[in-house]
């Protein structure tokens, strides 16, 4: 894919965010994309990618000059995610998980916490995850069951979390738990006593992005690793899903435009009944569609990340929320019908693991589930429109 082909797009982005899209396109077709059949085939976490992201600053490009990130805005990480995504979903989780696993530190970490932690996961020398779900606590995430008891200056933590990415791998772990003020976050190290991680989980797709179950048992952590104050989780949780969403939209745009790319190929060189199937205006018009799906969906990406700064000066803001529930619904809908389609087109060859678009379709769904499934989505959508009811 050209570089001229990179800047087509209705969206008018800046000479810097058009100048990030490039380069990290470059990197993610010649350096990524021949690792991408290999990665899902041995469902094994990519540390050579993770390697490479540092190296060029990727891993923290949103995380503050401060603490040693490259402090860009969040459109500047989603183009990074969506390039990544186009050629390997598995491969983008390495930085979309980095990045939702820091974000509650970033947002309600104090200032020794933030010391402590964010230049290692800035610089990828630590890895991340977030741990909030739980058997009994999907969607309805404020029937979390974990708890968080304190003693002197620890909190002792007893309880489960499922479907964690990064579960096994990462050193640091965002943890969600009830307090008596209600929930309330915690920065738990992998190797703290009474931690344990469980099985790992077989699935779908994005199978080089371990997801495992996560078990606490008396486990001791101290006050300081508390994130923010008691009964702050909530909020801290909700402004991080507005901001990590627009992330996950970015990767199942990514994952569309990728499928979409060998499609188009395909088409204009398969040939049947003694012409090419590009010419049939029933391959044309599943082409067109599948276009204008995608830039839709990258209108809603890229404008709520470009949004997500100026709304979040103050609170927790509902234009936001909105925004960037409409762009993780609408671009993993678009996600899982372009790649389905990407498949039908490709007929038999589709079907098959020698040409890609199987493994996105595969690995599209899950972006229609995790970080809120779409039917949440919707209600989060619906109450805003209507006020909050």
């Amino acid at each position: 894919m050209t570089t001229e082909i990179v800047q087509n797009s209705f969206f008018d982005l800046s000479d810097e965010h058009l100048q990030i899209k490039q380069e990290i396109h470059r990197l993610a077709q010649e350096r990524i994309k021949p690792r991408a059949k290999e990665i899902d085939e041995q469902g094994v976490y990519p540390m050579d990618i993770l390697q490479l992201l540092s190296e060029y600053g990727y891993i923290g490009a949103n995380m503050p000059e401060e603490y040693g990130g490259l402090g860009l805005d969040l459109l500047s990480f989603c183009l990074i995610v969506e390039e990544i995504a186009r050629v390997c979903a598995s491969s983008s989780q390495v930085a979309v998980v980095q990045e939702l696993g820091t974000l509650p530190i970033m947002i309600g970490g104090s200032k020794e916490l933030k010391q402590r932690y964010l230049p290692d996961l800035a610089s990828g020398k630590k890895i991340a995850a977030y741990a909030l779900t739980e058997p009994n606590a999907g969607s309805d995430v404020r029937s979390l069951k974990t708890r968080a008891e304190r003693d002197g200056d620890s909190y002792i933590i007893n309880g489960q979390k499922m479907f964690i990415s990064n579960g096994g791998v990462a050193d640091i772990y965002s943890v969600f738990a009830q307090t008596d003020k209600g929930i309330t976050a915690f920065v738990v190290e992998k190797d703290t006593p009474g931690f344990e991680v469980g099985k790992l989980e077989k699935k779908m797709g994005i199978k080089g992005s371990p997801t495992a179950q996560l078990f606490f048992e008396n486990c001791r952590v101290p006050a300081e690793n508390r994130i923010g104050e008691e009964g702050e989780g909530w909020l801290i949780a909700m402004k991080t899903f507005d901001k990590s969403r627009p992330t996950v939209a970015a990767q199942a745009l990514g994952i569309a435009q990728g499928a979409f790319d060998v499609a188009l190929e395909y088409v204009q060189e398969r040939e049947q009944f003694g012409k090419n199937i590009s010419s049939f205006q029933g391959v044309q018009f599943m082409l067109a569609d599948m276009a204008t799906q995608i830039e839709a969906a990258r209108g809603l990406v890229y404008k709520a990340a470009s949004k997500v700064n100026e709304l979040t000066a103050t609170g927790k803001n509902p234009e936001l929320t909105k925004g960037s529930s409409m762009a993780k619904m609408f671009a993993s809908d678009t996600a899982m019908k372009v790649t389905t389609d990407a498949v039908q087109l490709l007929g038999g060859y589709g079907f098959i693991h020698e040409y890609e678009v199987e493994r996105m379709m595969r690995d599209a769904k899950i972006t229609q589930i995790y970080e809120g499934t779409n039917q949440i989505q919707r209600v989060v959508i619906a109450r805003n429109l209507l006020g909050g009811r």
